[in-house]
């Protein structure tokens, strides 16, 4: 089984789109779950979840806990031996997860499989076909749920940059294979984390830091 995890802080606008994707994959329903993890949001995230009860497991976290906290949280409930992590203001193409659990499934030496993906914006107009190998993002990779166990899965101290921080650790030991499909959205808004520059850059210096190899 694949678990598809969805982290949402104040994105009710996107969240929707998101989930309708993860619904609407040609993976057979029977073989992958939905886990949301509301983190602490104050929007009206909650209200949206609430139609989405019946067909995905909905976690309310008490107060924003960050991303990390909240991947870490999915993955602690998650039933499947595959795991892969959505954003709640993305969204996914329609063979994603079948593709992806295909080569895993038939490949016993594949640690993970991240796709290519497009930049989109507000409207979901394609932007550019990004090379994932080349510009990695922390979503869109289906993981062996017990390979990020054995790296001691997300660092909750980052704030910012933990999925950098968590690729390293990956790659040490394991690697991502790397399909050249871009079957992954990745909306471009006001609201990305990457646009606060001060976070980016102080946890630029944790990231360095702790791996002083970069």
């Amino acid at each position: 089984m694949v678990s598809v995890i969805i982290t949402a802080y104040n994105y009710d606008r996107y969240l929707e789109r998101c989930l309708r994707s993860v619904l609407d994959q040609s993976l057979p329903k029977s073989q992958y779950e939905i886990i949301v993890v509301n983190d602490g949001s104050t929007d009206k995230t909650k209200e949206v979840l609430d139609n989405y009860t019946d067909i995905a497991r909905v976690f309310h976290l008490e107060k924003n806990m960050g991303l990390s906290y909240a991947r870490n949280f999915g993955i602690k409930k998650a039933r499947g031996m595959f795991v892969v992590f959505v954003d709640a203001d993305d969204y996914i193409q329609h063979d994603m997860l079948l593709i992806q659990k295909t080569f895993l499934t038939e490949n016993n030496k594949l640690d993970a499989v991240s796709v290519d993906y497009y930049l989109v914006d507000e409207r979901g107009t394609h932007l550019e076909h990004v090379n994932a190998e080349e510009k990695p993002i922390a979503c869109g990779i289906m993981f062996r749920k017990d390979f990020l166990y054995d790296i001691g899965l997300y660092d909750e101290s980052f704030r910012a940059r933990e999925d950098e921080d968590l690729r390293i650790r990956f790659l040490q030991k394991y690697k991502i294979y790397n399909i050249i499909l871009p079957l992954y959205r990745y909306r471009m808004h006001d609201s990305n984390l990457t646009k606060d520059k001060e976070k980016m850059d102080e946890h630029l210096n944790k990231l360095i830091k702790k791996h002083k190899k970069l």
